[in-house]
């Protein structure tokens, strides 16, 4: 069975193509997002509409509160049987986003020494610094004896590697190590739609400017006074950390979008470098105005191709 892939930074378009494609296809989308799966979080991690998710079945929205933990590995596992059922149902599948460890995670699995994640490395090294490598490795200890019995607990390179495994698969690394390559019941087709890299930053900046039209300010007040903590890793993503900042009286409200379109366009960037080395996509120009459309056209006939 083959199932479409669609990847690419944020603020492309991929939203736009994957609804037309699912409707032309008959198919449901799988969404690979590391954000949108956080329910009360709908503007800064820019969810489809309400009108767009009942007009076609969206998977992995709205699946957990912002305190719960989910990572890449839980994502995987859960839509490799989403697939299944989909496929049960005489319907093809769509997986669109752009959280490639998600997408990684979902198509091939995980295996130890494939696994990374720069921001999540980053924040396992600043622990380390703030609390000291040994404090660290009681925490490793605790989710991976195994390899706690075999790291110096002033070993801060390898903890911190122990922890990132961790953190994204929700499996110990000592674990991955005697994982199989899974086989899985399906076959990926990979498409990118890619953009001019100034075009791409005025969307974004733009987008930027209709989420705080919005109220991506008052969505994230009232994350707050849910009582959702700042220190949450959903709260410390992209969009809400300054907006927090800026209702804390730390930013004001100029510094605020400066930061929160900077932030946005990093990780666009962020973004390309990852999707650019898969060699097995085919990319779709979409700068000019007219090439969303008749991308969308083109990846419908080619996957046709596979059915």
């Amino acid at each position: 069975m083959k199932i479409l892939v669609l990847a690419g930074p944020t603020a492309v378009g991929k939203t736009f193509v994957s609804i037309a494609i699912a409707e032309a296809l008959n198919a449901e989308i799988i969404s690979a997002d590391s954000r949108q799966i956080y329910r009360y979080m709908d503007i800064a991690t820019a969810k489809p509409s309400l009108e767009f998710r009942k007009k076609i079945p969206h998977h992995f929205i709205d699946i957990v509160d912002p305190d719960q933990i989910y990572n890449a590995g839980q994502f995987g596992s859960e839509g490799r049987a989403i697939i299944d059922g989909i496929s049960s149902r005489g319907k093809n599948v769509l997986v669109v986003g752009g959280s490639g460890l998600y997408i990684r995670s979902l198509t091939e699995g995980f295996f130890a020494g494939e696994v990374s994640d720069p921001a999540i490395r980053k924040n396992i090294r600043e622990k380390i610094v703030q609390s000291g490598a040994p404090a660290l490795h009681a925490k490793l200890a605790e989710i991976d004896s195994e390899s706690a019995k075999k790291i110096n607990p002033n070993d801060a390179k390898r903890i911190e590697r122990a922890l990132e495994v961790f953190e994204i698969t929700g499996k110990p690394i000592s674990e991955l190590h005697q994982t199989p390559k899974p086989k899985f019941s399906f076959e990926p087709v990979f498409y990118g739609l890619t953009c001019d890299r100034a075009e791409l930053y005025r969307r974004i900046e733009a987008r930027i400017d209709r989420m705080l039209e919005d109220g991506v300010i008052d969505e994230t007040q009232r994350l707050l006074n849910r009582g959702f903590s700042k220190n949450l890793v959903s709260m410390e993503s992209l969009g809400y950390r300054e907006i927090i900042a800026y209702l804390n009286g730390t930013l004001s409200k100029d510094d605020m979008i400066r930061l929160f379109k900077q932030g946005s366009r990093n990780y666009a960037k962020r973004q390309w470098t990852w999707f650019r080395k898969d060699q097995r996509i085919r990319w779709f120009d979409v700068t000019e105005p007219g090439l969303l459309e008749k991308a969308t056209d083109e990846m419908i006939v080619d996957f046709k191709k596979y059915l």
